[in-house]
């Protein structure tokens, strides 16, 4: 006798579940969400060719490790210098630490001129603890606070930072625009590229060298390239421009004449350009090995479209992203940072740069 079709049953298949409890709301979705999820054009990313046949979706913590200033990173990323001497310091720089241990990336502190002459705020910067003692670690401070200690024949000072710190070195960062926009910014009496020298030649010490919103000419780079730095980290324009900043804290008068001047720089992609160049230029003058590529580094994708086309070693930096939520609970920024990671795992994934 024929079966009766009323009395059916679903077939069932071993692994699978019986019924989808949310097929109905999500095709309701669909149907309410099509006309508001088009992507015309001009939209699209032009960066990328997106491949998906290539692989299965990449599990979380996928990303390889790799060796980055004598350490191993989980993750391609670096926290760039942000903050000192302010009230939320301590909180913002020990939020930065632990997830930099969480998710294996590297740290430069921000400046930490104050702890040069005191320990008064050193809790606020010694977060080696927390980052523990496998991931990179940099102090920071200015060209004009080195020029002043070597004027002062003070330079053991730096050392002596370092080791309270237990950093693995030390981050100078060079702003002349900044210190001439400052109301109360300091002097150059000599070119940073000496001051650089001397530093590298008296203290055997790590060094990076970076900018601080407006990056490094073409000429800057090469030069950069040429010293037994341990990186040069780019600090583009397109992020914080200190200079702007600084200038906005000044009176109207100087605001409108030196406005102009304040807005010059270069991109991360532009200086990335650069820097391919002289490294294929530069051959057996080439001394440098890494680079961190900070500055107008918006998301994960600006970050691995730089990381896939510069020619050295990268990490990408980020400031202003990780500060908005570095600032209080820890779980903000964890969750950012943990959207950040699997971004990278995707692009990595499915993403091959054009």
């Amino acid at each position: 006798m024929a079966s009766d079709p009323t009395q059916l049953q679903p077939a069932v298949f071993p692994g699978l579940p019986e019924e989808d409890p949310s097929a109905v709301s999500r095709k309701q979705d669909h149907i309410e969400l099509a006309f508001k999820s088009r992507v015309e054009a001009a939209e699209l990313d032009s960066r990328f060719f997106y491949e998906p046949l290539l692989t299965a979706h990449p599990q979380p913590g996928s990303l390889p490790p790799f060796p980055f200033l004598g350490k191993i990173l989980r993750t391609p990323i670096w926290v760039s210098s942000m903050t000192g001497g302010t009230a939320l310091a301590g909180t913002i720089n020990q939020n930065l630490a632990r997830a930099c241990a969480e998710f294996g990336m590297g740290m430069g502190l921000g400046s930490c001129r104050q702890l040069l002459y005191s320990d008064e705020h050193l809790a606020d910067f010694d977060v080696r603890d927390t980052i523990g003692t496998g991931l990179p670690l940099f102090a920071n401070l200015g060209i004009a606070q080195i020029e002043q200690l070597f004027e002062k024949n003070e330079p053991e000072r730096i050392d002596a930072l370092l080791k309270k710190l237990r950093a693995d070195g030390l981050i100078v960062h060079v702003n002349p625009l900044q210190e001439a926009m400052q109301p109360e910014g300091d002097v150059f009496f000599r070119p940073p590229l000496d001051t650089i020298r001397q530093l590298l030649q008296y203290l055997d010490i790590k060094v990076i060298v970076k900018e601080v919103g407006q990056g490094f000419g073409p000429e800057s780079i090469r030069a950069l390239l040429q010293l037994p730095l341990e990186a040069i980290e780019f600090a583009a324009a397109g992020g914080t421009n200190f200079a702007k900043l600084e200038l906005l804290r000044s009176d109207p008068v100087k605001q409108l004449i030196f406005e102009k001047i304040a807005a010059v720089g270069h991109t991360a992609e532009e200086m990335t350009g650069w820097l391919n160049t002289a490294v294929r230029e530069l051959g057996p003058e080439l001394r440098v090995k890494n680079v961190i590529i900070s500055g107008g580094v918006r998301d994960f994708l600006d970050g691995y479209f730089l990381l896939k086309t510069t020619a050295l070693p990268a990490v990408y930096g980020q400031a202003s992203g990780f500060l908005k939520y570095a600032r209080g609970d820890y779980a903000q920024l964890q969750t950012f940072v943990e959207t950040q990671v699997r971004g990278l795992e995707l692009a990595y994934a499915f993403l091959k740069v054009k």
